[in-house]
């Protein structure tokens, strides 16, 4: 088992990285990757089997799919302070040819992306196809990936979800984060969706609900024992329920930061409220 006081440091240090560069160049979504961030330190630092070494192939590891690609500044961070590039090249961020674009696209050759994921609803077709191409190389790791609950709003998700079932896709587990707020306002105003977790359970799906999305001990222990159920002819779907802006008080519970960024006295209050752990780029 991970070091969780560590690990809670790493998701302190991710959150000042989020601020920062979403802050430098003005643009960018806080909200979202501020309530992720235990997810993907808890998924990079203990979950995922995964190589030093990045290749686009991914044969004998596990792969990870961004669906929901605005939340970028969370990626980038954790990929960065995971070694797959300098924590420096952070800087970069936005900028005209910069590899950090504000959707991660492959074009620009950045390791740890595998998927453009600009345009939202596709990151699950994308997985299922990278699960079918372990099944059919005799690859037993495992495909995860994260979508948005606004994000399910999407028809394309559905037949996705759909076709995972119909077909035992049972090397998949697929992560929603249920914060319940998007760029327009909360979920239930915009577009209501009633139940997600019965949803999933109707298409044929298992699924684990976290109610502590943003407690890393419970994001670890829900990502195992996802893990533990795959192969049994199921596809997985974990729900975390998070909170958007998390760690940072003015900009949580609320969707007024899902696509703003902080400004010069804004940043050192949020900076104030997680001081650096691991160190600034």
């Amino acid at each position: 088992m991970a070091d969780i006081a560590q690990l809670e440091k790493l998701v302190t240090q991710v959150r000042r990285d989020i601020l920062r560069q979403v802050h430098k160049v003005n643009s960018g979504h806080p909200g979202g990757s501020l309530g992720c961030a235990e997810f993907f330190v808890a998924l990079y630092q203990e979950v995922m089997d995964r190589k030093e070494e990045f290749d686009m192939d991914g044969k004998g590891e596990d792969l990870f799919f961004l669906s929901n690609g605005h939340i970028s500044p969370v990626f980038y961070s954790v990929l960065a302070r995971s070694g797959y590039f300098p924590v420096e090249e952070l800087n970069t961020f936005r900028l005209l040819n910069s590899r950090l674009q504000g959707h991660p696209t492959t074009h620009e050759g950045l390791p740890g992306i595998r998927i453009a994921s600009g345009s939202l609803g596709q990151g699950i077709s994308a997985a299922l196809g990278a699960a079918a191409a372990k099944k059919l190389n005799n690859d037993t790791h495992l495909i995860y990936t994260l979508c948005g609950d606004g994000e399910l709003q999407e028809g394309q998700n559905w037949e996705a979800i759909m076709y995972a079932a119909a077909n035992k896709v049972d090397n998949i587990i697929v992560s929603i984060d249920v914060n319940g707020q998007q760029i327009d306002g909360s979920t239930d105003m915009v577009l209501g969706m009633g139940s997600i977790r019965a949803k999933f359970e109707a298409f044929g799906w298992d699924v684990l609900d976290v109610k502590e999305g943003n407690n890393m001990k419970a994001v670890i222990d829900s990502l195992k024992e996802a893990k533990s159920k795959t192969g049994n002819g199921k596809p997985i779907c974990v729900l975390l329920h998070t909170v958007m802006g998390n760690g940072v008080d003015f900009m949580m519970h609320t969707h007024a930061w899902h696509g703003k960024a902080p400004n010069d006295e804004q940043l050192a209050e949020a900076l104030s409220q997680n001081p650096e752990t691991l160190g600034d780029y």
